[in-house]
């Protein structure tokens, strides 16, 4: 039986502070839904109904790009926690997001919040208007063994100028949707 939430509690707080991974799921209203595992020391909840999270380059950039697709419902973006531990639970979270971009205004703010990693291109910063939990029965019990740091080390060994090269190469999602290219490359602290 599902329970709906106005905002984050406690309990949903203490149970995400406890997942080494999270999910993200966006969609344009055309095209590919994504679909996206998020691991990392990545996520930050600002208060009961605003989060975000830090994104580094990888292989696409589709959740940026449906976030800024101008329609009607633009910057729709769920989120989802499980627990792989007890007790069993599912937790999502539904509501509007944005990038944030080392070149905007207000990335200092909400970047403070973080421990920037090598390779960060972005801030989704997201306001929650909705909290989904589940019994979450049937999600496995699963323990971390540890964290691949392929992506953090492969970043760290870019060439800046040729990082940024790269990263201004990609400006459209895999459906063709545009996106803003970071303009700095971020080494992590």
């Amino acid at each position: 039986m599902a329970d709906f939430f106005d905002a984050l509690n406690e309990k949903h707080i203490a149970m995400i502070a406890a997942q080494p991974v999270f999910f993200v799921a966006t969609a344009a209203a055309e095209g590919r839904i994504n679909l996206s595992p998020k691991g990392y020391d990545a996520f930050r909840i600002l208060s009961p109904t605003r989060v975000a999270y830090l994104d580094l380059g990888g292989s696409g950039n589709e959740t940026h790009a449906h976030l800024a697709v101008e329609q009607a419902d633009a910057g729709r973006i769920t989120l989802m926690f499980c627990n792989f531990q007890q007790p069993a639970l599912i937790l999502r979270m539904y509501g509007r997001g944005r990038a944030v971009l080392p070149q905007d205004a207000d990335w200092e703010g909400i970047a403070s919040h973080f421990t920037l990693l090598p390779g960060t291109r972005q801030i989704f910063d997201i306001t929650v208007e909705s909290v989904q939990s589940s019994c979450g029965w049937g999600v496995p019990f699963m323990t971390l063994e540890g964290e691949r740091e392929t992506l953090k080390k492969a970043h760290g060994q870019s060439d800046p100028d040729a990082w940024i090269t790269k990263m201004a190469k990609r400006t459209r999602s895999i459906d063709g949707l545009p996106t803003r290219a970071t303009d700095r490359y971020i080494a992590g602290e």
